[in-house]
């Protein structure tokens, strides 16, 4: 089974307690890139976006491109497979404030059941000569607490 894209890697997918917390080894802006096909509210309205703590962030052995993370949710844990390894250090991740996709399908994956997705921003490999170090995990302000909703 091939690994997930990097922006918003499927996860079980997915980060700081603090926006302002500067991202190792940041290449600089990206360059805007065109918005994607318009949706209605009502299809917005079906995705369930979720404040998570990563609680525990591991290598995943045999990936070149993922991290294992365990995210609490607020009610429950979930696993989560997320293909920002190049861009994160697990250690650091640990404790950090995220935002995931609570209610994205669980996907069976070579290393695991994946339960959901982290949510990222990155630049386009293309503009940015290939290098995967413009991953950027989504991070609610400060106060924000697993669980909560993101409307």
């Amino acid at each position: 089974m091939r690994e997930p894209a990097k922006t918003g890697s499927q996860s079980g997918s997915p980060a700081v307690s603090t926006a302002s917390t500067p991202h190792p080894g940041s290449p600089g802006p990206a360059a805007p890139t065109a918005p994607a096909a318009t949706i209605s509210i009502d299809d917005f309205a079906k995705i369930d976006l979720r404040v998570a703590k990563i609680v525990k962030a591991e290598h995943v052995e045999g990936a070149d491109k993922l991290l294992k993370l365990t995210l609490d949710i607020g009610s429950e844990q979930r696993t989560v497979f997320a293909g920002i390894k190049s861009a994160y250090d697990p250690a650091a991740l640990e404790g950090r404030l995220t935002v995931m996709v609570a209610n994205l399908a669980p996907r069976k994956m070579k290393f695991g059941l994946s339960q959901g997705m982290v949510l990222a921003a990155s630049g386009d490999q293309k503009e940015t000569g290939g290098d995967a170090s413009g991953i950027y995990l989504l991070a609610p302000d400060s106060g924000a607490q697993p669980g909560m909703k993101v409307k």
